[in-house]
């Protein structure tokens, strides 16, 4: 399995091409119509509902986001799309429902969120209503997560979709309250082979620990996070073969 070529030619925009003082927030509808138009490829971030529906949402909890209180998966699919997020007149949207909006026009990278705040192993209900979603796909799409027991329920789920593992330094005190020998464990990309995976996103701050070069000189492709301006784009890009970015316009390779 490899990551479709798209995925190493267009730049991937970071919740979608969000912007917010354009009514366009991050993961919102708005923002995914803005990264289509651009022909940028597209990243975002699913939570799970209490009904276990895939919701294109970055955060377990609503607040930052909307002008809700309380956790995403104590709530409904049908109440979470009548939520309006910030700075928008969307609502949260259904995975299916981004699907339908891309349509295959740009790549599209699909992150889901660790379930356990311990990136233990989950309930799989997340990972059962993604392949649920992306059965009868027919664009390019692929999925990650930070927490490699939801990779490894994705090779089980939908073995044709390309997974990957979103990977980063990290540094105990960043993760709270995830344990430190937990971080040790994950820094050292240890699950890769495990899962079947077939690329990374690593954090763009780390490209140049050594097992970032290992996989690399394997053949194995190499994304990064998150890339704010064209001087952090260059620098990771002697490293990475695709930069995931936020807050700038990333320029399309000749």
């Amino acid at each position: 399995m490899r990551l479709p070529a798209e995925f190493l030619r267009l730049p991937l925009a970071h919740r979608a091409l969000h912007k917010r003082s354009d009514r366009r927030p991050e993961n919102s509808p708005a923002a995914i119509r803005a990264a289509v138009g651009a022909g940028y490829g597209i990243e975002i971030d699913v939570q799970c509902s209490r009904d276990g529906q895939a919701m294109v949402f970055h955060d377990e909890w609503l607040e930052r986001l909307t002008e809700v209180t309380g956790f995403v998966r104590d709530l409904d699919a049908a109440d979470l799309m009548q939520i309006k997020l910030r700075d928008s007149d969307d609502g949260i949207p259904t995975l299916p429902q981004v699907l339908q909006m891309v349509a295959g026009r740009v790549p599209l990278l699909i992150e889901i969120k660790d379930q356990t705040d311990r990136m233990a192993e989950t309930d799989g209900r997340l990972e059962a209503a993604v392949a649920a979603a992306l059965a009868g796909y027919a664009g390019p799409v692929a999925v990650m997560s930070f927490n490699p027991h939801a990779v490894a329920h994705m090779a089980r789920l939908a073995p044709a979709v390309p997974r990957g593992l979103t990977t980063s330094a990290y540094v105990a005190s960043d993760w709270e309250p995830l344990a430190a020998e937990r971080c040790d464990e994950l820094r050292e990309i240890a699950d890769y082979d495990r899962v079947g995976a077939c690329f990374i996103s690593h954090e763009a701050a780390d490209l140049a620990r050594p097992r970032v070069a290992a996989l690399k000189a394997a053949g194995v492709a190499i994304l990064c996070w998150t890339i704010r301006s064209a001087a952090e784009e260059a620098k990771a890009r002697a490293v990475a073969d695709n930069v995931t970015f936020e807050g700038y316009l990333a320029a399309f390779p000749a």
